[in-house]
């Protein structure tokens, strides 16, 4: 697991209820935004069919240095919530690292009690498509 996994995880574990989703909400808002290109070039970003809400990602880069770039709608806050929280934790690290975050991350936060099942099951939907874009870069090696 990255030290920024880590860190997330004791933050929100630090936190209580309407707290977490507050935090949530702060990760929201700082979801980088995407890159021009990928507006002029939508076939690189590939559609997390899991989230509710339309959620789409590109995986970058090799074995050392993998990057993540994601579209969610800032009027999907709980999702761009969820797609920064990855970025955080994963963005720019190893694909050892990132392909060895637990696939229970999402419930590590501690927000099960406090989001939708579905909501969970779209981060869920991120990280496995993060992981399988991951694996697909160091097979093409």
């Amino acid at each position: 697991m990255t030290s920024a996994a880590q860190n997330i995880i004791e933050e929100f574990n630090f936190l209580e209820g309407s707290n977490k989703l507050e935090l949530l909400l702060e990760f929201s808002e700082a979801l980088p935004e995407l890159e021009a290109r990928f507006g002029e070039h939508p076939e690189l970003l590939e559609r997390v069919e899991e989230c509710q809400s339309p959620v789409f990602i590109a995986v970058e880069g090799n074995a050392d240095r993998v990057s993540l770039h994601f579209s969610a709608p800032r009027e999907a806050p709980t999702t761009r919530g969820f797609a920064s929280i990855l970025n955080s934790a994963l963005n720019n690290h190893s694909a050892e690292q990132i392909l060895g975050l637990s696939d229970d991350y999402p419930s590590m936060l501690g927000l099960d009690s406090l989001i939708s099942p579905l909501r969970v099951r779209g981060m869920r939907g991120m990280l496995a498509r993060i992981k399988r874009k991951t694996a697909e870069l160091i097979d093409q090696k």
